[in-house]
């Protein structure tokens, strides 16, 4: 059966093979960070199910000191100039979205048949885990149409991975470690001691309060920690679970769908979801609150109607 294991070895590999591409760049005169920083993140999908809680949290810190202490930098990897990817899209026209739509396709497929296919009654996917193995799938059969169609150089998707890396940075990881950062105030009891708060100081006792308070409390709480993931677990713990679904019987997957979609109103008004909000500023040259500024008339509307999506569904379904 194909675990969830072998994405992160996948995974793995690939920030493996930055981290060596990073330390031969020259180009780059804080190679060595690059390579340290890129080959911890690499050892902690690779062997990450291997070490202790200890060493794993030894790891994150250094992969916070080095982006913390500015020791990232900028490579040069070899690829192709403006005017050759200004003849090739001309040459192949909207063709080349073919290879991006065919990850979210694969992905879809996966999570609609692949979820019970069995092979001599073994079941082929991870059940729970069979839309993030498709998804990897995905990646590498576009991978694979990409290299037999445009016939790059062999190691082309490597040096263009590395260079996107190198342009977020320390950025590019932080959805992964904020939704770590959930898992352990919902182990922690967070979620709990927020919804006695709630339950305490708010006047829940209707099916709309519920609905309310957990679709604006998953924008606030996305706002302050920056991910909607990490968010997730903690409301869902205080108002989603105990209120909407067990007291109000409301449907849970409808509560968890629009309860994300909630959340992300509150990722669009935040500087703490830098991957989204201010690095894209940055690459942009662009002042740091240019992104949320423009973003806010829509988040403001965009939760109200998630708001009322939720009430109007989560109870008749």
């Amino acid at each position: 059966m194909i675990t969830l294991e072998y994405v992160y070895v996948l995974a793995g590999l690939m920030f493996a093979a930055f981290a060596v591409l990073s330390a031969r760049d020259r180009s780059n005169p804080k190679r060595l960070g690059n390579a340290t920083f890129w080959g911890l993140l690499g050892v902690s999908f690779l062997f990450g199910s291997y070490l202790s809680d200890l060493a794993n949290g030894i790891l994150v810190l250094a992969l916070v000191a080095i982006g913390g202490f500015k020791i990232l930098g900028h490579g040069k990897p070899a690829t192709t100039t403006p005017a050759e990817r200004r003849e090739s899209a001309t040459r192949r026209g909207n063709w080349l979205f073919l290879p991006a739509l065919v990850i979210p396709a694969v992905a879809l497929l996966g999570a609609l048949f692949l979820k019970t296919a069995t092979i001599g009654g073994v079941a082929l996917l991870d059940p729970k885990q069979a839309t993030l193995i498709s998804l990897a799938f995905g990646v590498m059969l576009s991978l694979s149409i990409a290299m037999l169609w445009l016939r790059p150089p062999l190691l082309a998707p490597l040096h263009e991975g590395r260079r996107l890396m190198d342009t977020v940075g320390w950025a590019a990881v932080l959805p992964q470690m904020l939704a770590s950062l959930g898992a352990v105030f919902a182990l922690a009891g967070v979620g709990q001691a927020v919804g006695t708060i709630a339950t305490e100081w708010l006047p829940l006792d209707t099916q709309f309060a519920a609905v309310a308070a957990y679709c604006i409390g998953m924008a606030l709480f996305t706002a302050v920690m920056g991910n909607a993931f990490a968010a997730f677990p903690v409301m869902t713990a205080a108002i989603g679970l105990p209120l909407i679904v067990h007291q109000f019987g409301g449907d849970p997957v409808i509560m968890a769908a629009v309860g994300m979609l909630s959340g992300f109103c509150g990722t669009l008004t935040t500087p703490m979801a830098a991957n989204f909000n201010i690095v894209p500023a940055a690459l942009l040259e662009l002042p740091d609150d240019a992104v949320i500024k423009v973003q806010i008339p829509t988040a403001i509307p965009l939760l109200l109607a998630n708001t009322a999506l939720m009430y109007f569904t989560v109870y008749r379904f």
